[in-house]
């Protein structure tokens, strides 16, 4: 008897250890946290809508803290992949009417280590905002290091330096410059006065301008969102611009000697993502994991509903071993792998995983409007399919074309007549996928029925690969509005061959009078469905990519009009990607 007892316990822990869901080792922006709805009243004009913007991670023993503007609250993970949220007020209610523009909690917030200490200090031109500390962020344990601190500071970053001195920089304008400035470490005090640091140069580089094409059409470029990383004894000074709402929005960097320069800008972007299902990377922050890699966390793009519709990415970045700084956004919304262990970012950590589904065909249960069908594969955020209807049973079928092996999906929501504001909290989405060889016969592929979650940007990787043609989802709950999807994306390898290197790449650059632009064209690929185009002023560091689709030329106005670049490109399809072909210097 003792022997059955030993081996029907066996069983059932070989049982348990063999249904425990495998830990995901991969990750795809926007990342999947539960963003809030708009907090603001007049929001109501534009359609109510999921946001944040502005993030800032911090590594503060070993687990990650993520703070972001209007959220009520702050998210921790020891994994960068599952995010905690913490729900706290860190705007005191007796000042709130005081405050300008009346936002709701932090606004583009800053976040440091100090000491032994988390500190967390929010957006303001007012003396009445405290600065936070915490020994115990994961239990919400906080306290005032000052009841005000008295010179403000919009869209601040504090820093301190190696000889444990403290400087704070901010800004946010399209007219005066990033300030920085030394406080006195105990009593936050200011010790002497700003000091101008960087103004934007948009008469010699060309991302600097304002505006979806790099014009400067309706207004003067906007510079905001400082952080400072240093790194072998010299000083980055990041920024984010030109403007919040462009697919170009970005974050640069200068590089100085000193903690409050003289500072030099960079000709590139050191974060950009001018391209793919979800754009820009800009207002962000540089930190490292626990085994010392370098990332980089900043806004992503919709302006659908409002120009503040956005979201927020993380990338590999890092140091290259000239000491130039880069972020690594190839495949910038595709899986990527997680931080295991000490890595080289230049090899980026993409999976090579391919999207299976773009403008493949689509069926659906209904239609709202001219919400169509099509738009769930189009490979942008800014278009969205959408049910007539919220209930059970509305469904889509998405078509891969082939057998493919599919190794993973994300679903991404969209706000069709959301009615929420501000942060929610006990809202789900609950939904089942299915895979098919034949579009008849079913299987079970995900199944989230049981879901208590917040999933807005929800991204599944499988245990087990599996081969199939189409993959159906099935509503059961969302939290509010319609049933709405802006990407059923699909990610693996198709059955065929990479798709062939382009040929005709041609690169031609505006003439003297205005070197900052220039027009790409190449020869079409016929089994290619996009292109990534990489950018660099020096032949061995193309650190800047743009992925196009369906097109066969790209107009780009991001150039330092002094510096000579250098291009490449590479065919892109569902088995992977083409050698890159290279251009000479221009």
């Amino acid at each position: 008897m003792r022997q059955i007892r030993k081996n029907i316990l066996l069983l059932l822990l070989l049982m348990a250890v063999f249904y425990l869901p495998a830990q995901q080792k991969t990750y795809c922006n926007p990342i999947n946290i539960d963003y809030g709805y708009g907090p603001i009243p007049n929001f109501l004009t534009w359609g109510k809508h999921r946001t944040s913007a502005d993030p800032t991670i911090v590594n503060y023993k070993g687990d990650y803290y993520l703070f972001s503007t209007n959220q009520t609250g702050y998210w921790w993970s020891s994994d960068m992949l599952n995010w905690n949220f913490v729900s706290r007020q860190f705007l005191p209610e007796d000042v709130k009417d005081q405050i300008p523009n009346k936002w709701d909690d932090l606004c583009a917030p800053a976040a440091w280590v100090q000491g032994d200490s988390l500190c967390v200090f929010g957006s303001t031109y007012s003396r009445l905002f405290p600065i936070w500390v915490s020994t115990n962020p994961k239990g919400n344990e906080w306290s005032k290091a000052v009841e005000h601190f008295d010179i403000g500071g919009w869209d601040p970053a504090f820093f301190v330096d190696d000889d444990q001195k403290l400087y704070m920089y901010n800004g946010s304008s399209n007219v005066y410059p990033l300030y920085g400035i030394e406080l006195d470490r105990g009593t936050f005090k200011p010790i002497g006065t700003r000091k101008e640091l960087l103004l934007l140069d948009y008469d010699k580089i060309g991302w600097h301008r304002f505006g979806e094409h790099m014009d400067n059409t309706f207004l003067k470029p906007f510079m905001e969102g400082a952080w400072m990383t240093k790194h072998n004894s010299k000083y980055y000074l990041q920024w984010g611009g030109p403007g919040t709402e462009f697919s170009h929005y970005g974050d640069g960097v200068a590089v100085g000697d000193s903690p409050l320069g003289h500072f030099e800008h960079v000709s590139l972007p050191l974060s950009m993502k001018a391209g793919g299902f979800i754009r820009g990377a800009g207002h962000g922050a540089t930190f490292t994991d626990r085994w010392g890699n370098y990332w980089h966390t900043s806004t992503m793009v919709i302006n659908v509903k409002n120009n503040f519709e956005r979201r927020i990415g993380i990338w590999p970045a890092g140091f290259d071993k000239d000491d130039v700084m880069y972020c690594n956004t190839a495949f910038g919304d595709y899986p990527h792998y997680i931080p295991d262990g000490k890595t080289d970012h230049l090899k980026s950590r993409f999976t090579g995983w391919m999207l299976l589904n773009y403008n493949k065909p689509v069926q659906v249960s209904s239609t709202l409007g001219a919400f169509y069908a099509n738009n769930i594969v189009d490979e942008n955020i800014k278009t969205y399919w959408s049910a007539k209807t919220a209930e059970k049973g509305e469904w889509l079928i998405s078509d891969l074309g082939e057998v493919s092996t599919v190794h993973a999906v994300q679903i991404n929501y969209a706000d069709q007549d959301a009615e929420f504001m501000g942060k929610q909290y006990d809202i789900y989405h609950q939904y089942k996928v299915y895979y098919s060889l034949d579009g008849k016969k079913w299987q079970l592929l995900v199944d989230k029925s049981k879901n208590t979650k917040d999933v807005p940007h929800d991204y599944v990787e499988l245990v087990t690969p599996v081969r199939a043609r189409y993959l159906k989802m099935e509503n059961i709950h969302i939290p509010t509005g319609k049933f709405a999807i802006s990407g059923f994306r699909v990610f693996g390898f198709g059955s065929g061959d990479k798709p062939k290197s382009v040929n005709q790449f041609m690169a031609l650059r505006g003439n003297d009078t205005d070197r900052r632009n220039l027009w790409f064209k190449w020869q079409p690929v016929e089994d290619a469905y996009a292109y990534n185009i990489y950018i660099g002023t020096e032949p061995d560091k193309l650190y800047n990519c743009v992925m196009v689709h369906n097109v066969n030329e790209y107009y780009y106005q991001g150039m330092d009009k002094t510096k000579a670049y250098y291009f490449a490109i590479e065919s892109i399809n569902e088995n992977g990607t083409s050698e890159w072909v290279k251009t000479e210097a221009l």
